[in-house]
C-alpha cells in the first residue's frame, strides 16, 4: 500500500505535513503486512504510527491500552479528527458499554480501545467473531514483561485473546522504555513472527534535566514554583502522606494545585485527574499511581520530590513533560532517604504476584539493581542525559548543554587520602558494613551500635573530618567509578570493587568533579549564604509571538474545550496555538498549512480562531520587529571591576544585564570560546583535567591560582583581571 496514500491522511486527519522520524518506516511495514514492534520515546508520535495505518487497512483495529484516561483522550483525539473511534473499559455504565458493543457489530468504527481485562469476555468475543480485525495494537507493551520495570499480570490475557483470533491479524506494540530485554520479551511473548522493529531513539531534547540535593525539599520545591505560577506541571512523591503534606503545603502558598493517590476514593481521583486535564488546576500532587496513558500535551514540568526507584519509571513520568514539543523542565530532588524507601517499597510490594519464590527473589534482585542505577544517577557529574540514554543501549555524547550538569561549571579535586581512609575503613570491617556504618566509623560517631560492635576501636575510626554528606559524596562517586559496590541485597553493604587493589597498591592519586557551591559548602560548612547556590531556574525557550493574540487564543480553545466537556489540548495543543500566532493564517487555506490542523478541526473551528487572527499579520510583524530591536544588548551596560575574578564572578556580572533581555551565559561557554580563541588550553595531568592560560591569555591577564580547599585538597582556578573582563565583554555578540 502506498506511503503517499499514508501521508494523505496524515494531513487530512491529523494536520501534520510530514511524518517524525521512523513514524514512515513502521508504518510501511505494517501496511505490507508485517508485525511490528516500534520503541519511542515519549511525546515521539506513536499513536501516529497505528491510528494511520487503521484507516488504511480494511476492517477494524483493536488497540490495548492500560489506562481508563489514555483511552478517553485518544478516542476524544480521534473525534475530533473525524475518526469513528470508542473505547471498552470500566468507566462505562452498562448501557453505555452494550451500546458500544451495538455499534462495534453494525461497522460503526474503525479504531476500538479496549482495557486488557476486557478482551475475553463473552460478550466482546462474541461480537467480534463476525468481523474482520485487521490490526491488534499493545499500547505500553512493556507491561507484558514481568523482567520490566510496570508487568501487568492482566496483559498476560493477550495470548490467549491472539489464539482466537482466526485469521491471526498484524501484531503491532509500541513502548516508550524498554531495555533490550524487554523488547525480546515482547516479542516472545506474543509469537512474532519476524516483525519489524525500530528503536527511533530515547532522546528528548525538549526535556531539562536536573537533579538537586536539598537540605530542606520544601524550601526548594517553593523557589522552583515561584515563577511558574502559570504553568501545568505534575510533583511526584513515593508516598500517600507525602502527597497530603506537599498539595496542602502548595495550596497554602497560593498555588492551584490537586492531589492524587490510591487511597482516595474512585469518584476523588476521577475528579481531580480531570481537574487536571481540564486546566481547573495547574499542578497535581500524585503518587506513580498517576499519569501512564495521560496525553497532556501541555505539562511544562515534572518535579520527583522523592527519586524513583529504577531509570525506567523516571525516565517515563519524565517523559509526561513538553509532548507538545515545547521546551520543559524535569528536576529530581535526591536524599539517602528515597534509597531506604525504595529498598522498602521493593521488598514489602503487596500489588505483585509471583510465580514462584525463585522467581520473586530474582524480580526483587533486579528491582535492587536497577534502584542503585538509579541512585548513581543522581549522584554522576557526568551529563544526565547521555546517562539515561546509556542506560538503554543508546550511544550518546557527553554534554547535551541542556541539562544541570552540563550547565554547571566543577572544579577537580584531590580525594586520593579520602578514598583511601574509606577503602581501609571498609577492609577493617571486613566488608560486612553499608554506606552510613562505614562513613560513621570513619567521623567518629558514638552510635550504640557501632560502640557494641567494637567499630571505635579500628584504626580508621574517627580519621576523617570532612562533613557527613561530603563523604557520602565521596563513597558515591567511589561507587561510580567502580573502587567499591553494594551488594544486590535486601541490606546492602559496601564491598571493594575491580580498581580498588590496584589503586591501594600502586598509590594512585584520584580526582573528582565538584560544583562551585559544593566548593564553597565544604569550605565553609557553617554558612547560610552560599553563592553560586542553584535556584532551579532554567530559562524555557521562547517563541516570537505576541502575547496578547496567543492569549486571546488560549481563551478560545478553553471556551470550546469547555462547551464540549474536553480537555483544552484535544481541541489544539500548545504548539499549534503558537505556529498560528507564528504563520498568522488569514483565510481557511493558510489556517490549513498550521501544524496540527486537519480538514475537520478547519471545519470545526476554523472559522472562530481566523476571527482572531484576521487582520492582525501587519500589527504583529510590527511588533516582532521591534521586539527583536529590544533584543539588541547594551555592552556599556556590563560593569568590569579591578579586582581579579573567577569566571563564574564574570558570567555573574554579564548575566546581571543581558537576563533583562531574556538571556543567559555560562561559565563553561565563556571558557570554551576562551579555549577556541586560543587563551585558556584544556590540559590533564597528576593535577588533573584544567584549563590553564596559554601564553596569549597571561598576556591578556588570566593568571592561575592554587587553593587548598577544607580537608586539605589543593585545587586550581583561574582568575581574570579587569583587562581580561573587557575583552570578555566586548565580544560578547561572538560569543552569544
Amino acid at each position: 500500500m502506498n506511503l503517499e496514500k499514508a501521508k494523505e491522511i496524515l494531513k487530512e486527519y491529523f494536520g501534520y505535513d510530514s511524518f517524525r522520524a521512523g513514524q514512515d518506516k513502521i508504518i510501511e511495514n505494517i501496511l505490507s503486512g508485517k508485525d511490528a514492534v516500534g520503541i519511542m520515546p515519549t511525546g515521539a508520535g506513536k499513536s501516529i504510527c497505528f491510528q494511520v495505518p487503521a484507516l488504511l487497512l480494511e476492517g477494524i483495529t483493536v488497540v490495548i491500552s492500560p489506562l481508563i484516561s489514555l483511552m478517553k483522550d485518544q478516542v476524544n483525539s480521534l473525534t475530533q479528527a473525524g475518526v469513528k473511534a470508542a473505547y471498552l473499559n470500566s468507566s462505562l455504565t452498562e448501557r453505555q458499554y452494550f451500546t458500544v458493543l451495538d455499534n462495534i457489530k453494525n461497522d460503526l468504527y474503525k479504531i476500538i480501545y479496549v482495557a486488557p481485562e476486557r478482551l475475553l469476555t463473552e460478550g466482546f468475543l462474541e461480537v467480534l467473531s463476525g468481523l474482520k480485525i485487521s490490526m491488534l495494537t499493545i499500547d505500553e507493551a512493556h507491561c507484558i514483561s514481568q523482567w520490566g520495570q510496570d508487568f501487568r499480570p492482566s496483559y498476560m490475557q493477550i495470548v490467549n485473546f491472539i489464539d482466537r483470533l482466526s485469521p491471526k491479524p498484524i501484531i503491532s506494540a509500541f513502548t516508550a522504555t524498554a531495555t533490550e530485554l524487554v523488547k525480546d520479551d515482547i516479542i516472545n511473548i506474543l509469537n512474532l513472527k519476524n516483525p519489524y522493529v525500530i528503536v527511533t531513539g530515547f532522546d528528548r531534547s525538549n526535556l531539562y534535566f536536573e537533579v538537586q540535593k536539598p537540605a530542606d525539599k520544601y524550601k526548594s520545591l517553593e523557589i522552583f514554583l515561584k515563577d511558574r505560577k502559570e504553568d501545568t506541571g505534575i510533583i511526584y512523591c513515593s508516598t500517600r502522606d507525602n502527597v497530603e503534606n506537599i498539595c496542602k503545603f502548595l495550596n497554602e502558598k497560593g498555588y492551584e494545585a490537586t492531589r492524587y493517590h490510591a487511597g482516595l476514593s474512585d469518584a476523588e481521583r476521577k475528579k481531580n485527574q480531570e481537574d487536571f486535564i481540564y486546566d481547573i488546576k495547574k499542578i497535581i500532587v500524585a503518587t506513580n499511581a498517576f499519569g501512564m496513558g495521560i496525553d497532556k500535551s501541555d505539562v511544562r514540568f515534572i518535579v520527583h520530590f522523592n527519586m524513583p526507584r529504577d531509570i525506567e519509571s523516571y525516565y517515563q513520568e519524565a517523559g509526561r513533560a513538553g509532548r507538545d514539543g515545547t521546551d520543559a523542565h524535569c528536576l529530581l530532588f535526591y536524599s539517602g532517604q528515597d534509597v531506604r524507601t525504595n529498598l522498602y517499597l521493593i521488598e514489602n510490594s503487596r500489588d505483585k504476584i509471583y510465580e514462584s519464590p525463585d522467581v520473586e527473589r530474582e524480580l526483587k534482585s533486579r528491582e535492587r539493581e536497577r534502584l542503585k542505577i538509579m541512585a548513581n544517577y543522581c549522584h554522576t557529574s557526568s551529563c544526565l542525559r547521555q546517562y539515561i540514554l546509556n542506560y538503554f543501549g543508546e550511544d550518546a555524547q557527553d554534554g547535551c548543554g541542556n541539562c544541570s550538569n552540563c550547565k554547571t561549571e566543577f572544579e577537580e579535586i584531590d580525594i586520593t587520602v579520602a578514598a583511601q581512609k574509606i577503602l581501609s575503613c571498609v577492609i577493617k570491617t571486613k566488608e560486612r558494613f553499608g554506606i552510613k556504618m562505614i562513613i560513621d566509623v570513619l567521623r567518629g560517631s558514638k552510635n550504640k551500635r557501632l560502640t557494641d560492635l567494637g567499630l571505635n576501636k579500628l584504626s580508621t575510626y574517627s580519621i576523617m573530618s570532612e562533613s557527613d554528606s561530603f563523604a557520602r559524596d565521596i563513597v558515591n562517586f567511589l561507587i561510580l567509578k567502580e573502587y567499591l559496590y553494594t551488594t544486590n541485597d535486601e541490606y546492602p553493604v559496601l564491598k571493594l570493587g575491580n580498581r580498588a587493589g590496584r589503586f591501594l597498591k600502586e598509590k594512585q592519586t584520584l580526582s573528582m568533579k565538584i560544583t562551585k557551591s559544593d566548593k564553597y559548602a565544604i569550605e565553609t560548612p557553617n554558612s547560610d549564604d552560599k553563592p553560586g547556590k542553584s535556584k532551579s531556574k532554567k530559562t524555557i525557550g521562547t517563541h516570537s509571538v505576541n502575547p496578547q493574540i496567543l492569549s486571546e487564543l488560549k481563551a478560545l480553545r478553553f471556551r470550546l474545550a469547555k462547551e464540549q466537556e474536553v480537555p483544552a489540548f484535544i481541541i489544539f495543543s500548545d504548539s499549534s496555538l503558537i505556529d498560528m500566532c507564528m504563520k498568522m493564517p488569514q483565510n481557511e487555506k493558510e489556517f490549513l498549512e498550521v501544524s496540527g490542523v486537519g480538514k475537520q478541526k478547519l471545519e470545526l473551528y476554523g472559522a472562530k480562531f481566523l476571527e482572531i487572527l484576521s487582520g492582525k499579520r501587519e500589527s504583529y510583524n510590527e511588533i516582532k520587529q521591534n521586539a527583536d530591536e529590544h533584543q539588541v544588548i547594551d555592552i556599556s551596560a556590563i560593569g568590569t571591576v579591578e579586582e581579579s575574578l573567577t569566571i563564574s564572578a564574570v558570567a555573574d556580572q554579564i548575566n546581571a544585564v543581558i537576563m533583562q533581555r531574556g538571556k543567559k551565559i555560562s561559565a563553561v561557554k565563556l571558557n570554551k570560546y576562551l579555549v577556541e580563541k586560543g587563551y585558556l588550553e584544556a590540559v590533564e595531568d597528576e593535577k588533573g583535567k584544567r584549563k590553564i592560560p596559554t601564553s596569549r591569555g597571561k598576556d591578556l591577564g588570566i593568571t592561575i591560582t592554587e587553593k587548598t580547599g577544607f580537608g586539605g585538597y589543593t585545587y586550581y582556578t583561574n582568575l581574570f583581571s579587569q583587562e581580561a573582563q573587557r575583552f570578555i565583554v566586548e565580544n560578547m555578540k561572538d560569543i552569544i
